[in-house]
This record gives C-alpha cells, sequence and structure tokens, in this order.
C-alpha cells in the first residue's frame, strides 16, 4: 500500500513539474542555506582549530598593562626559563616599517624577538638559519623573512645574503622561513613579515621600548602546563605588588573554548535563520496540498466509493507531501555541495559538507513534510464520498 502510494505521489509530482518546483524552493533555498552557513563556519572552524593546535598546548601568551615602576627585561625573561616548570620564553614587538630592496618598496610587519620565538611558535626556516642569542646580545642587524618577502620584495627565495633597509636601516636576511600553507594564509594572503633581535628592533622605531609588555611562554610539556601557568602568575603577582589587574595570562585552552562558543552561538544562529526558511516552504507545501485536495475531490471520492479507508486517503497525500519536501531536501543538498565546492576552488580553503549539517537538514525537512501535510492529508481523509463525487470543480 505505501509502495503504491509513493508511485502515486511521484505521478502527481512529474505531472506538474513547474508547480511542484515551485514549492519545492522554498525547501530548496531553506537546505542551502542551512547546510552552506553551518558547513562554512564548521570548516573555517576546523581550520583556524588546526592552526591553533599546530601551536602546542604547552603555550602561555602574557601581557603586562602596568608595571608598577617595575618594567619587565630581556634578562628577566632569561632568568624565568630557569625556573621549574617553564622551558622557554621569548618576547615580541611589532611593528610595521617601509621595507626596501633596490628599487622595490612596500610595508613590512617586522617581529622583534629572541632565539628561542621559533622553537615556542614551530617556526621552521628552509634556508639559512634563525636568530641567535648571539644576534641579540651584540645587537647585529639581521633578519629572517618569510617566503611572501623573499619572492615579493627581493625577488626571488634563495635571498639569504642580500640585504633589506627596514626604515633606513640595513638589515642582511639570514634565514627565510618555509613557506606558510594554512588555509587562512591561502584565503588572506601571506603579509611580509621580517624577524630582527629584538635589541634591534628598538634601533628601528623610538615607538618600542626596552620594556618588554607582551611574551611568549612555553612549559615542558603538556601535562607540566597548568603548573607553568601557575608559577607564571606567582611570579607576575609578586613582581606586580599582587595586582592581577596589571596583567593577562592566556593559554591555548582558553583560546579554544572561547572559539568553540562562539562557533557554536553563530551555528545556532545561522542555523536558526535557515529553519526559517525550511518553515516558509513547508508553508508553500501545505497551500500546494491543499490545491491539489480540491483539483482531486472526484478522486478522492471514486477511492472511497470502491473501498478506500479513511487512513488511505490520509497516508497517500501525507506520502504526497513528504515526497516533495524530501526532493527539495535532495536537490538543495546537491546545489550545497556544489556551492561549497566553488567557494573551496576560489577562497583556497576546504569546505565539504557537513554530514551532521545534512541529516539534521533531511530529518528537518521529513518532519516539515509531516507537519505541514497532515492538515490537507486529513482534509482529503474527512471528504465524505458522495459529496467528493458531486464535485464537479
Amino acid at each position: 500500500m505505501v509502495g503504491q502510494s509513493v508511485k502515486m505521489a511521484l505521478k502527481s509530482v512529474l505531472s506538474n513539474k513547474m508547480r511542484s518546483f515551485l514549492t519545492m524552493l522554498g525547501i530548496i533555498i531553506g537546505v542551502v542555506a542551512l547546510v552552506v552557513l553551518v558547513s562554512l563556519v564548521s570548516g573555517a572552524t576546523t581550520s583556524v582549530t588546526d592552526e591553533i593546535n599546530n601551536l602546542g598546548s604547552n603555550l602561555l601568551t602574557v601581557s603586562v598593562s602596568d608595571n608598577k615602576g617595575k618594567p619587565m627585561k630581556l634578562e628577566d625573561l632569561r632568568v624565568w626559563m630557569e625556573e621549574d616548570p617553564i622551558a622557554l620564553t621569548a618576547p615580541l614587538s611589532q611593528l610595521e616599517a617601509t621595507g626596501k630592496y633596490g628599487t622595490e618598496s612596500d610595508s613590512v610587519q617586522v617581529h622583534g624577538t629572541t632565539a628561542p620565538y621559533a622553537q615556542i611558535q614551530k617556526l621552521e626556516v628552509s634556508r639559512g638559519r634563525w636568530l641567535k642569542t648571539t644576534d641579540v646580545d651584540q645587537v647585529n642587524y639581521v633578519a629572517v623573512v618569510n617566503t611572501a618577502l623573499a619572492e615579493e620584495l627581493v625577488g626571488y627565495k634563495d635571498c639569504v645574503g642580500e640585504s633589506i633597509s627596514l626604515n633606513g636601516m640595513r638589515f642582511t636576511i639570514v634565514g627565510v622561513l618555509e613557506e606558510e600553507d594554512s588555509a587562512m594564509a591561502a584565503m588572506m594572503g601571506e603579509q611580509m613579515t621580517a624577524y630582527i633581535p629584538y635589541t634591534a628592533a628598538l634601533r628601528v622605531s623610538d615607538q618600542i621600548s626596552s620594556e618588554v609588555t607582551t611574551f611568549y611562554i612555553a612549559s615542558e610539556d603538556e601535562k607540566s602546563m597548568d603548573r607553568a601557568e601557575a608559577r607564571v602568575k606567582a611570579l607576575l603577582m609578586e613582581r606586580f605588588d599582587e595586582d592581577e589587574d596589571a596583567f593577562t595570562v592566556i593559554n591555548q585552552s582558553e583560546i579554544m573554548d572561547a572559539l568553540g562558543s562562539v562557533t557554536a552561538t553563530l551555528s545556532l544562529l545561522l542555523g536558526g535563520i535557515a529553519a526559517i526558511s525550511l518553515l516558509v516552504g513547508g508553508i508553500g507545501i501545505m497551500n500546494i496540498m491543499l490545491v491539489s485536495v480540491t483539483e482531486r475531490t472526484r478522486e478522492i471520492g471514486i477511492r472511497k466509493a470502491i473501498g478506500a479507508g479513511r487512513g488511505v486517503i490520509m497516508l497517500q497525500f501525507l506520502i504526497e507531501a513528504l515526497t516533495i519536501s524530501l526532493i527539495g531536501c535532495l536537490i538543495g543538498i546537491l546545489l550545497s555541495w556544489g556551492i561549497l565546492a566553488v567557494i573551496s576552488a576560489v577562497g583556497g580553503m576546504a569546505f565539504g559538507v557537513n554530514g551532521t549539517v545534512a541529516l539534521a537538514a533531511i530529518a528537518f525537512s521529513l518532519g516539515i513534510g509531516v507537519l505541514f501535510g497532515l492538515y490537507p492529508a486529513n482534509k482529503a481523509a474527512k471528504k465524505a464520498p458522495i459529496e467528493a463525487l458531486r464535485y464537479d470543480g
């Protein structure tokens, strides 16, 4: 009986192709909105999460907002590396400088730091070397550049030994970093960056002082992360007169938790907007099913006259509503897959249909079909056979 109802439903849908398509349009749009938007958020979240995880889970970021007359110095960070379970420390000063090579000139992001920074941030050098402690101590004018700067400013990757100018000061390139292949870099483009000794950065810009206000700390391993964070906070509290507002300590897990909270909220918001589109599509299904019931009144009367019960009639129209909703959903998922493929090709970041979201869209579409198909099906089932046979449209 169900099989016969499905055949009749498909026949009804195919006999009015344009009307059926327009009826499905609301479901199609709703499914595309739901699947594409949530999949984009999910894909971007996964990409960012992977990049954060690549930095390791034993990283602390410290920012000092009020030094209480006791500014942090490079020597303090070196002393802290002797503390258990702190393994590495590195300061970071950032400025934007004018970089020049020959006749070429462009804006360059300059990072002043020390030798441990590469290990903390897991930076890999493809050519040459990274900064050394002696470079910092002797204020050597050397720089490690990323691939973007090597290719766009100097003109080629293997540029170790070349000299570039940063705000009028000449630096010798001693290393070139591995090309960044992250999805975010692919989408936003890799910015030209030069890493120079922290002490040299003080001379490139008068906006940078010898006081360290931002620095990174790596614990010995993931298991000692909590102990390292507690020790760092204790050292900072002791230095800054027990004022916890004078500094901020952020660990990777806090960033991950915040990211998860934001993306979960965003997914719910976008999913809710898409669900409204699906509800509008459901109203369209109910409207066309009511029209179909009216058009087929005599058919209903004939079927009832030859013995079809109320349940059979109701099941027929309910299956027809479900068929329209499900076909619209499947078309929407296929379109979503195509749209995400195009976005991936253009944007450089891999996006795919989120399986969970696709299943949710199918379940929601079936629910819409049942919810908005019940009233027309019930109306058809309640028609009296004699009145239905008398109906002349």
